[in-house]
């Protein structure tokens, strides 16, 4: 199995990397994944996947961060010129950038699911000769857009692996689902897609990524560091006077959220775990003269357990609806991305260890869990849910080199690892008998 497996990767390599840096090249953030949605639908359509896009698979209501519907239209039209395919777009119309493809092997089995995500950061591109992707030509020509995160590589890697396991069909049993997300940064995109119940069948699930401070070869099998997270806007709104002849006529927005943003700060941390807070943007005020009648706050918060980030939220909500009275203004909040703390299957970390511990001598090394914080990740949602129903769930990392770290404009990563990560996961899904069996 291992010889005929690595000639089938082999023979994809050079495609793993042709879609990456078209993806690279054509970069598009949360919710506006047009383009890309349309070629992965055509790929795992080509390749006899049974297919649901769109609105099957994102619950509208349950979307956070949307772009106004006037940027979702332009950036479709703007998807259209750089070569979206246009007969599969209108699953996608109005920022329904979702897709499953489900493999049914025809055999007696459970149900395993991938999921990898799509979307690009909204971020300006490195241009400089001193920049690979830029250097090599495949630098994002979208402004305010890039794949600063290796989320290019998770989309080649998931089609990667469809090619991979329609190929060895013969040798898999049950059903294997490839969740392709939008939106994951920000934490916008996966809980639209559990409450439209993609995952309510799955067995056995794994998300992916890429780097996050892993060595070189390294393979996670279970992160356990991904913090709980909630992320809100804020609008104050008072009333404008001028400042000179008439003050005690205005109603400052500017100074409640000022006085949110030192009360949030000073909110205790959590005796039990990692508790955080940040006022990452404040926007208010038109003139020097003008008592200010808006302000816009941007703030996140997060927590190693649920239970803390909701300790930290609740707090937020009291500071800011305080802030709002001392000023007599009124206020606005709108839920923009959440997450939540989800800790890895043992028994299926286990397997997935011992499985790539002796199948996949391309890693250099394989450990269980993560030592180092990891953020938040919307994929916790899906881990949940399969969980709560009675699966198992994990988070596999494949350490790679960077040439800067995540989120930055000069990120980039090896493309080897793509392979080894396809060569991993297609092993699993092989495997996946002999854990059923024992």
């Amino acid at each position: 199995m291992g010889i005929l497996l690595n000639e089938s990767i082999q023979q994809i390599t050079e495609q793993l990397q042709n879609w990456r840096r078209d993806f690279h090249h054509f970069a598009e953030s949360g919710w506006f994944e047009f383009r890309t949605a349309t070629i992965v639908a055509d790929e795992l359509h080509r390749l006899g996947y049974s297919l649901k896009m769109g609105k099957e698979v994102i619950k509208a209501e349950a979307r956070m961060g949307l772009p106004s519907e006037q940027a979702l239209q332009e950036q479709e039209q703007r998807a259209i010129k750089q070569g979206a395919l246009v007969e599969w777009l209108p699953h996608f119309s109005g920022g329904f950038t979702g897709i499953v493809a489900t493999l049914d092997t025809g055999k007696p089995g459970s149900t395993l699911a991938f999921r990898v995500d799509m979307d690009a950061l909204d971020l300006n591109e490195d241009q400089t000769h001193i920049h690979r992707p830029y250097a090599e030509g495949f630098s994002s020509c979208n402004a305010h857009m890039m794949h600063a995160c290796g989320h290019d590589g998770h989309t080649a890697i998931g089609l990667g692996l469809a090619h991979i396991l329609k190929k060895h069909q013969s040798q898999l049993t049950g059903k294997i689902k490839l969740i392709f997300q939008p939106a994951e940064e920000g934490t916008r995109g996966a809980k639209s897609m559990v409450e439209a119940g993609v995952v309510d069948d799955v067995d056995f699930f794994i998300a992916i990524h890429l780097g996050l401070s892993v060595p070189q070869g390294e393979l996670v099998c279970g992160c356990d560091n991904f913090l709980a997270t909630t992320k809100i806007d804020v609008t104050y709104r008072g009333v404008s006077a001028h400042s000179g002849a008439k003050p005690e006529e205005g109603k400052n927005a500017l100074l409640a959220a000022a006085q949110a943003a030192l009360g949030l700060h000073a909110i205790p941390r959590h005796s039990e775990g990692s508790s955080r807070i940040n006022v990452g943007v404040l926007q208010a005020g038109i003139g020097r003269n003008v008592i200010p009648d808006y302000a816009l706050m941007k703030i996140e918060t997060r927590g190693k357990t649920n239970e803390i980030n909701e300790f930290i939220y609740h707090q937020t909500l009291s500071i800011i609806e305080g802030a709002a009275k001392m000023q007599s203004v009124e206020y606005e909040i709108k839920l923009m991305g959440a997450a939540q703390s989800s800790l890895p299957s043992p028994v299926w970390v286990d397997f997935i260890y011992q499985q790539t511990q002796k199948n996949t001598p391309e890693l250099s090394s394989v450990v269980k869990s993560l030592q180092q914080p990891a953020g938040s990740e919307d994929a916790t949602y899906f881990m949940e849910r399969v969980k709560a129903n009675g699966g198992q769930a994990t988070y596999l990392i494949f350490g790679t080199e960077l040439s800067a770290g995540h989120h930055n404009e000069r990120f980039d990563f090896d493309e080897n690892v793509m392979k080894t990560a396809v060569k991993t996961l297609a092993t699993i899904a092989l495997h996946l008998p002999d854990f059923e069996t024992t």
